[in-house]
């Protein structure tokens, strides 16, 4: 997996109006968890900002990261969790992060690619992609960049499903039963099979 540097400056106010002060200077608040507890146990979100120009890369790229981001000097290890856009302006309103370890697993949304030409294809059939990424489960350290997947045995009307995908060292945890991509019948593949059909009677 890439990994790409982020750097970040903590929060002191933590109000509308210091939200607001911040994003006015083209800064996005930010909150960062996943290791550090209090007392109790409990999770603690560590409250800090970016300036937009230093998440360009890892926001607007259809790659996946770990990032390393440094806070007042420490640098941790992170995936971007979670990101809130605007639903006019689509500037970005809040990022969350969740800190990773090498031994604790974490979910990623990976992308598929496809390889391989159909044999559905060839006969006529569409092929489909339903999920352009899927839930991967693994330790950061072994997630990888895109999920390739050949579909060249594909014939018409078949499908490669979450529960036909085996990866040594990766789970996939969307449903089993969810198709990932398959051959669909087009009308001029219907319309071939009917003429064989009429030239074998």
């Amino acid at each position: 997996m890439k990994s790409i540097d982020i750097k970040g400056v903590s929060r002191e106010g933590l109000g509308k109006k210091a939200t607001r002060e911040l994003r006015k200077a083209n800064s996005i608040p930010c909150v960062l968890y996943g290791v550090e507890k209090n007392a109790e146990g409990l999770p603690v979100a560590k409250s800090f900002s970016v300036i937009t120009e230093e998440v360009r890369n890892l926001v607007y790229s259809p790659d996946i990261f770990v990032v390393n981001l440094t806070i007042d000097g420490t640098t941790v290890k992170a995936i971007l969790k979670d990101i809130q856009f605007h639903p006019v302006k689509d500037n970005i309103l809040h990022m969350d992060f969740y800190q990773v370890t090498e031994n604790k697993p974490i979910v990623m949304n990976v992308p598929v690619k496809l390889t391989g030409l159909a044999a559905g294809v060839k006969a006529g059939g569409r092929l489909e992609q339903i999920l352009r990424r899927v839930k991967v489960k693994a330790l950061y350290t072994q997630m990888p960049e895109k999920i390739e997947l050949d579909v060249t045995p594909l014939s018409i009307g078949k499908t490669i499903k979450i529960g036909d995908v085996n990866i040594e060292g990766l789970e996939l945890v969307n449903p089993k039963e969810a198709v990932i991509c398959g051959v669909m019948t087009t009308r001029s593949a219907v319309a071939e099979e009917s003429t064989e059909e009429g030239a074998e009677a």
